[in-house]
């Protein structure tokens, strides 16, 4: 597949992160094309001299690498985008700061004449991004975003104008479209919208979740099996759970099992920094290295040393970004094999059609069934 994206006479070479073998897919689309192409006929000849330029949920630094002259910010909620930017700057021969990162449980530090956008996939986290970001335009501001028609409803654009400015919308391009809004001084924004939140029956924990975490507002149906499966006594465990999202499952582990030392992992910064509110206000945080929970924002279990662990708790997405696939989950496996010591479980809950028994086969030396339901099964690997 063509891994080369042209822009303004240089071929960039991209790569999604994490590298694979025999990647399929690319690491920038239609949009990312339109929003450079608008950016070289239209933005740029009218912008002013020394525009600072901040480019938001750039997936894996197409925009940044193509801007890097610029020397943009990049504010984003992904640690495999931050890396993947960085792993990208590296490999086109661009200065290591020519991006400036941000991860999205900070702001930015503005005033920003120019933002580039990628639509994404939650509508609270839109919101919440322009929300934010208007504070910290310069007057005359231009948000230019863009995403790809069929996952674009209307609302993008309408959330643009109630929280930017005027807004206009181009023609479609390639299956992508962009819209353009100017900052309004004078517009009366939306009250910002309270955090989500929900309880967890049976484990005294009520947690809250920021926009861009994952099932923000209820417990999800799969965790929901999966939290009732957990060990449950005084043994001093050495757990993770593998993707934490918000905590449910490494504090219900935590709250199941007083001595256990559980280390949750995720690569959204607003899901570790729900999860580690979530751990404070349950009395639940770990502290200088006792039992309890810790969380932080990582490439899967990559900060685990071999055979470190005795459990590994997940419930894997599958999907990347708007991409569906089991790749994600392949290589959350892979984590988990690698960091279990001799004897060590994997507990992980997916849907019935997902066939992960299969795949877990091919790496475990045992693999069962422990629970199910009509939609999600449980299952223990060893």
């Amino acid at each position: 597949m063509d891994e080369i994206l042209e822009h303004d006479g240089r071929r960039l070479q991209l790569s999604r992160m994490p590298l694979r073998d025999g990647e399929r897919l690319r690491a920038w689309d239609a949009a990312d094309e339109y929003l450079l192409r608008n950016w070289r006929e239209e933005i740029a000849p009218a912008a002013p001299p020394n525009a600072r330029v901040l480019l938001i949920n750039d997936s894996f630094g197409a925009l940044g690498c193509a801007l890097a002259g610029h020397r943009p910010t990049s504010w984003n909620d992904s640690h495999l985008s931050r890396l993947a930017l960085e792993h990208n700057l590296g490999v086109n021969g661009l200065p290591d700061d020519a991006v400036s990162w941000v991860p999205a449980d900070h702001d930015p530090n503005g005033p920003f004449e120019l933002v580039l956008a990628r639509f994404p996939k939650s509508l609270a986290w839109w919101d919440e991004c322009l929300e934010r970001v208007r504070p910290r335009l310069a007057p005359g501001a231009v948000l230019l975003g863009g995403g790809m028609i069929k996952h674009t409803p209307k609302r993008i654009y309408t959330s643009l104008e109630k929280r930017i400015g005027p807004t206009v919308t181009s023609l479609g391009w390639k299956k992508a479209r962009l819209a353009a809004a100017r900052l309004d001084p004078e517009l009366a924004v939306p009250a910002t919208r309270p955090a989500a939140g929900y309880t967890v029956p049976g484990f005294d924990l009520t947690l809250e979740s920021a926009a861009n975490a994952f099932s923000r507002g209820a417990l999800d149906a799969g965790a929901r099996l999966l939290l009732t499966t957990l060990p449950q006594g005084d043994e001093a465990l050495e757990a993770a759970d593998l993707g934490c999202g918000n905590g449910v499952l490494a504090l219900g582990l935590a709250r199941r099992c007083p001595r256990a030392r559980v280390l949750g992992v995720d690569e959204s910064y607003q899901a570790i920094a729900s999860a580690l509110g979530n751990a404070r206000r349950a009395g639940l945080s770990a502290v200088l290295g006792g039992p309890g929970a810790r969380f932080e924002v990582a490439d899967g279990l990559e900060t685990c040393a071999v055979g470190s662990l005795d459990l590994v708790v997940c419930n894997p997405p599958f999907h990347q970004g708007r991409a569906e696939g089991d790749q994600v989950a392949w290589e959350m496996f892979r984590h988990a094999r690698r960091a279990l010591r001799r004897g060590g479980r994997l507990l992980v809950v997916g849907n019935r059609h997902l066939g992960y028994h299969w795949k877990l086969e091919r790496l475990f030396d045992r693999c069962r069934t422990i629970s199910s339901d009509r939609r999600f099964v449980v299952l223990e690997a060893e």
